[in-house]
C-alpha cells in the first residue's frame, strides 16, 4: 500500500475517494517511566530508549492507518499527517489522511 504526505501520487490516478483514516498509537504513563529509568543511554542529548518507543509508536499508528485503509477499500492513503500530542502524561501518535483508490 502506497502511504504518502503528498495530495496525488505521480503516474497514477486517483479513481475514488473513500473517506478519512486515522490510526492512533498511545505510550502510557510507565514507558515514560520506564524511558526516563534507563536516561544512562543519553548521548548528547538524545535518549535511544525514547526514540525507539516513539519510533514504534509511529509504525503501530500507521500500521492502523494502512488497515483502515484497506478495509475502507482503499489501495493507498494521501495526504498523511502525523500528530504527536501528550494528553495527561500519555503521549499519543496519530496518522491521518485520506484513503483512496489508485488506477
Amino acid at each position: 500500500m502506497i502511504v504518502t504526505t503528498t495530495p496525488s501520487v505521480e503516474g497514477r490516478q486517483i479513481t475514488e475517494y473513500k473517506g478519512v483514516v486515522v490510526g492512533e498509537a498511545i505510550l502510557g504513563a510507565n514507558v515514560f517511566r520506564d524511558i526516563f529509568a534507563s536516561i544512562t543511554d543519553i548521548v548528547g542529548g538524545r535518549s535511544g530508549a525514547y526514540e525507539k518507543s516513539l519510533g514504534e509508536a509511529r509504525t503501530t499508528a500507521l500500521k492502523e492507518l494502512e488497515d483502515r485503509a484497506r478495509a475502507a477499500g482503499g489501495n493507498a492513503v494521501v495526504g498523511v499527517d502525523l500528530d504527536y500530542e501528550v494528553i495527561n502524561n500519555m503521549l499519543m501518535v496519530s496518522a491521518s489522511g485520506t484513503a483512496v483508490v489508485l488506477s
